[in-house]
């Protein structure tokens, strides 16, 4: 297969005037970094290679943003998906400097100097991090230039407030008077009032201005209070008109100044670090350690300000002052609009020509008959495999919540939350499963970041019906998703299981590729008990997972096993196979020996979203490692390891990234999938996405990435899935009909 190698990236390759951007390379970490990486004589922490072969973790994740920023160039895609596309970059930007910026800016405070596995220490890691964002600031900037000319062309307007009719201007002044005046609430800033508190990601004004007859400058923050219902852009005159709230709010100053001039009025925005964990340890209750990270969140250290291109040299340096920041390397200076993940909600207008078509997921075919009961159904059957978003979640899922919450033969229900939604229906049901006389326990992850709140309170509301509700185990976070039904069959006790790729969540269900086991196998079940058994108390004796690969305890363990089988039982005549579906692969260990895996001459094929610090192709060490990454619609989140195993083949799904955090300091799940016809469907994924020509990007030895191409009827592998699920799904329905009726007859359940 041959795919065509294009121009890099950048904003010299995009052509606008005749709307073509040709494919794009997704350009190369630094070069001589790594030349000089190479040539050192240490070695990494793995303990057999040179730190030059291991990508840097943040700077590939940084790449991967850029992939889906080519989504938002793209004219293959609907234009408003465009612009959800660049707010989605811009929103990933500000959770990277948050996360991973605000970690490595505390490594610095706290004069570490240890090198990551890639020979960078936390201060050149922030640096070229620095480098990397400012770029893709600048290419956001440019791409959202041309989207705002392509919106007017489709009557969604962004005007200027210069550019409004005295009528319009009045009419905004207007709704702005009624509904966002009240909540507008200006500080001063001068000895009598101290610098006030910026909150994170907030846009603010500084407005410099005077008393009419005395030209002493005086400053005042106004913030923009974007959100619980006030809109970024407001709506002027006719749909489809907008105008950005910040410059409504500076046009209409003599209201919060009356009798007052209005000499400069400059935009800015902070970020603050998100790292404000404290030791489990010395914690008496969980729940109140939590709540006091979030208070320490607010009001965290700044670790960047963006301001606007526009604002003077003194204000910059006052700003940078206040927030304890480095003038020259914290400072962003940004040329037009900020905070761009606003423009999110321009991509909700309700415009269905410029959006993809609406997305219905098929029922799973084992799954349609709805008059039967689900567990039934799933003892029948043995196992299903669930792929959302093509299948849906509210049929399989919920529905399997839902009759268990009902059904007069459950006992109990077990269940893990890491992330779901306020909405979500499955909250309902494990209520109305307490309130039914069910034996309910639930494990709720307060530390799952930026949902640490909506996980207190899901966790209170659950306690209030009298459910059993535990945080998991000191110093773990439980990153699994299980749920574990236990039902009085007709021949006693049955456990039925499912075990998830991706969260409880019903909104990213629809957004998120993933998968899932549902299974009464009663080995996995007995595992499961063992399991929860586990996350309620802590207590750690020796415990059988049978099937299971848990982590930490066993996963790592295991996957490093697998490897190393399939380096020993590789020849010529049953060569040795090792693919693997993930979001990131970050652990050193596991890199080092997917390496020698190649240097063994095992073929090794990667599907990695996003972070991946192994080179492929690399003569000598991984010229026999491939790396895809595929990017589109839905966000790939399902991880699949396969191994071949001699022939005696192997496929398991679970929780599980390649990282060491995922392999070391999490509970997480794995479980094989033995059934033929679902490892064949595993394998059309693997199959789909490795050989997929859209949206698929291959890594390059020297870490840049080249996106494929194909003509114009070539398909992404997400398109061939949702095809492949609609096949099924019409398969099942044409035999059921044509299935000959017959007297019902009285069975044994």
């Amino acid at each position: 297969m041959s795919h065509t190698q294009d121009a890099p990236l950048t904003g010299s390759s995009f052509d606008s005037t005749n709307g073509t951007a040709p494919e794009p390379v997704i350009p190369p970490l630094d070069d001589a970094h790594v030349a000089s990486a190479v040539g050192r004589s240490s070695t990494s922490d793995a303990g057999e290679l040179p730190p030059g072969m291991f990508l840097n973790r943040e700077l590939t994740w940084l790449s991967f943003n850029r992939r889906v920023l080519f989504e938002a160039q793209s004219r293959a895609t609907p234009l408003l998906e465009r612009v959800k596309f660049l707010a989605i970059t811009a929103s990933n930007l500000d959770e990277f400097v948050m996360k991973r910026i605000g970690g490595l800016k505390q490594q610095v405070a706290a004069s570490m100097q240890q090198l990551t596995v890639d020979g960078r220490t936390p201060a050149q890691q922030i640096a070229e991090c620095y480098a990397e964002i400012h770029e893709q600031e600048r290419l956001q900037r440019e791409v959202l230039g041309q989207l705002l000319q392509e919106l007017d062309a489709n009557d969604v307007h962004m005007r200027s407030y210069d550019d409004l009719t005295p009528a319009e201007q009045q009419g905004l002044r207007d709704d702005y008077c009624a509904n966002v005046f009240p909540l507008v609430t200006p500080l001063a800033i001068d000895p009598a009032h101290p610098f006030p508190f910026i909150s994170n990601l907030s846009l603010n004004l500084l407005v410099t201005l005077h008393y009419p007859n005395d030209n002493e400058p005086l400053l005042a923050r106004v913030k923009v209070p974007v959100g619980t219902g006030i809109p970024r852009f407001l709506h002027v005159g006719q749909d489809g008109c907008f105008v950005p709230l910040e410059a409504v709010i500076a046009h209409n100053l003599d209201l919060l100044f009356p009798a007052m001039e209005v000499t400069s009025c400059e935009l800015f925005r902070v970020t603050r670090n998100a790292n404000t964990e404290r030791d489990e340890e010395e914690a008496d209750d969980l729940l109140a350690l939590i709540e006091s990270e979030l208070r320490d969140r607010r009001v965290a250290p700044t670790v960047r300000l963006e301001v606007a291109a526009s604002m003077g040299a003194t204000h910059r340096g006052m700003l940078a002052s206040e927030l304890g920041l480095d003038e020259q390397a914290d400072v962003f200076e940004v040329d037009g609009m900020l905070a761009l993940r606003d423009l999110m909600e321009l991509a909700s207008l309700d415009r269905p020509a410029l959006r993809d078509p609406t997305h219905h997921p098929v029922d799973h075919p084992k799954l349609s008959d709805t008059r039967r009961n689900v567990f039934h159904i799933l003892r029948d059957c043995g196992a299903i495999l669930l792929q959302h978003p093509y299948e849906s979640f509210a049929t399989s899922v919920e529905r399997i919540l839902r009759e268990a919450s009902q059904d007069p033969k459950v006992r109990a229900i077990k269940m893990t939350l890491y992330r779901t939604s306020s909405d979500s229906k499955m909250l309902d049901y494990l209520c109305d499963a307490a309130r039914n006389g069910k034996q309910v326990a639930v494990v709720v992850e307060l530390k799952a970041r930026f949902d640490e709140a909506a996980n207190i309170e899901f966790a209170s509301r659950l306690e209030d019906v009298g459910i059993h509700v535990t945080y998991g185990v000191l110093g773990l976070k439980t990153h699994c998703k299980v749920i574990l039904v236990v039902r009085r069959d007709f021949d006693g006790l049955r456990r039925y299981a499912h075990i998830s790729t991706g969260n409880y969540h019903p909104q990213t269900a629809r957004i998120y590729s993933d998968f899932a086991l549902v299974t009464c196998d009663q080995a996995i079940g007995q595992s499961l008990t063992e399991l929860f058994n586990y996350l309620t108390t802590g207590y750690r004796p020796k415990r059988a997972y049978g099937k299971l690969l848990p982590a930490p305890t066993t996963l790592k363990k295991a996957l490093l096993a697998k490897i190393e089988r399939e380096i020993a039982g590789h020849s010529d005549a049953s060569p040795g196979l090792i693919q693997m579906k993930m979001n990131a692969l970050e652990d050193a260990d596991v890199t080092a020996a997917l390496n020698r895996a190649s240097r063994a001459g095992v073929r090794v094929d990667l599907i990695v979203r996003d972070t991946c610090r192994l080179r492929p192709g690399v003569a000598g060490t991984s010229e026999r490692v491939r790396v895809v990454s595929i990017v589109g619609r839905f966000l790939e989140h399902g991880r699949i390891f396969y191994f071949r195993n001699g022939g005696d083949e192997e496929y398991l799904i679970g929780s599980a990234d390649c990282m060491k955090r995922n392999l070391e300091s999490r509970i997480e799940v794995v479980v094989p999938v033995e059934d033929a016809a679902l490892r064949k469907n595993l394998r059309e994924v693997l199959d789909a996405q490795l050989e997929a020509i859209v949206g698929a990007w291959d890594m390059q030895p020297d870490g840049s990435y080249r996106r494929r191409q194909g003509g114009s009827d070539a398909k992404s592998s997400q398109q061939i899935l949702g095809e492949l699920a609609e096949k099924r799904s019409k398969s099942a329905t044409r035999r059921r009909r044509r299935k000959p009726k017959s007297f019902a007859r009285r069975t044994m359940r």
